[in-house]
């Protein structure tokens, strides 16, 4: 298809979508909603892919179509089923692997309903503690609070919440994760922070990842306390833009993003560059583990990539903590530097799943070099599919 425009399509009129095929010079498909066939490129809601690999909708992908998400995604981008997976990777796990994998970067971690007997024994094992309430399914911090008192649980639409503590009655559907909460996070001026940052997988078995080497820290705008009075003001505890641009003291200017360059500069400054390192380490290995935790149980497609949000989050002691994982991670631009960033990030992305605007075969696949624009190879399985050891001494290697 070298000589052939690609055709694309996309849900979202983001300037950074939009702009990166216009530049290569792709053509906008013009087919009807209903028709999934005249396009070559699609960048999509998961609301559609899920439609789009319905079995009940008989649409199959052609060797000529590419998507940006994997069928069940949400295995690793749902905050339970991110959690479900973790828990049970890391029981399956046999004394040679852990040796590898640490899975020491989650919060302990409840899913309600089903989980709520075991959270009330750990809240009275820990009564001081905080803890932070999520609905599973939502973003942008919606639905989200700190919990300090088991009563506070009545702020989940049909709560009810029993005099023993020993029941939890939900009368919606939705889940919630309920997690401890960092209460010691890094700060810089006074400020609670997070990174988001990218990670690109065009494969899940064998699974290759690659990182994106810029990113930003999104900044609160108050200055952190721990103090329960504040507890309840989420311009102190969530970092999210969504909520974040609604303070008096947002700043247009910045939109509370610092880079990851000015971070990492920072941290090295202030602490060391062993230290740097060995917080990019483990950074690295909460990417690969989260990832191995689902390569099982998500539906590989040749047809389809996906494009993750991480959001990490440093406490004082350097230590990263995985927040969440998104599936469609904001691309919505506050700035030009966050104009800039996203234009290329999206723009590395296809220069790795559609190198030279064409469908790579297999063979080409292999050939691709471990570096692309912003994009790292930060694993292969390819490298030594019979030894995990090998593989990841050479992923950390590669990043480095």
């Amino acid at each position: 298809m070298q000589n052939k425009k690609l055709k694309w399509k996309s849900d979202f009129e983001k300037s950074v979508i939009i702009e990166n095929f216009v530049n290569r010079g792709w053509i906008k498909s013009q087919e009807k909603e209903e028709e999934q066939t005249d396009w070559n490129v699609y960048w999509a809601t998961v609301w559609n892919v899920r439609n789009i690999f319905n079995p009940k909708n008989g649409f199959r992908l052609n060797d000529q179509q590419i998507i940006n998400h994997f069928p069940n995604h949400y295995e690793l981008t749902r905050k339970d089923c991110m959690v479900k997976n973790l828990k049970r990777f890391k029981r399956e796990q046999d004394k040679e692997v852990l040796e590898i994998f640490n899975f020491d970067f989650l919060p302990t971690t409840y899913i309600f309903p089903g989980e709520y007997s075991l959270f009330v024994e750990e809240f009275h094992r820990n009564p001081n503690q905080t803890w932070i309430v999520k609905p599973a399914a939502r973003s942008q911090g919606k639905g989200i609070f700190l919990l300090r008192k088991i009563q506070q649980l009545k702020k989940i639409s049909g709560t009810t919440v029993t005099s023993n503590m020993t029941q939890l009655n939900l009368a919606s559907k939705e889940n919630y994760v309920v997690s401890r909460y960092i209460d010691n996070p890094l700060l810089i001026g006074g400020k609670k922070f997070d990174l988001r940052m990218y990670v690109l997988v065009t494969n899940y078995k064998p699974l290759k990842v690659w990182i994106y080497n810029k990113g930003f820290g999104r900044f609160c705008n108050e200055q952190y306390t721990t103090d329960v009075a504040e507890i309840e003001n989420m311009f102190v505890h969530l970092t999210n833009v969504a909520i974040q641009q609604y303070s008096d003291k947002y700043s247009q200017k910045h939109g509370g993003k610092y880079s990851i360059d000015a971070l990492k500069l920072y941290v090295e400054s202030a602490y060391g560059t062993d230290a740097l390192n060995k917080m990019m380490d483990d950074i690295h290995n909460i990417m690969l583990t989260s990832l191995k935790s689902v390569q099982a149980v998500i539906q590989n497609d040749k047809h389809c990539f996906e494009m993750y949000g991480y959001d990490i989050l440093l406490d004082s002691n350097l230590k990263p903590w995985l927040i969440e994982i998104n599936a469609s991670p904001s691309l919505t631009t506050t700035t030009p530097v966050d104009k800039n960033l996203k234009m290329n990030l999206i723009n590395d992305v296809y220069n790795i799943v559609l190198p030279n605007d064409d469908f790579p075969d297999n063979d080409q696949k292999q050939q691709q070099p471990t570096k692309v624009g912003g994009f790292t190879l930060l694993y292969d399985e390819n490298l030594d599919p019979n030894n995990r050891k090998t593989q990841k001494r050479q992923s950390v290697k590669i990043w480095k």
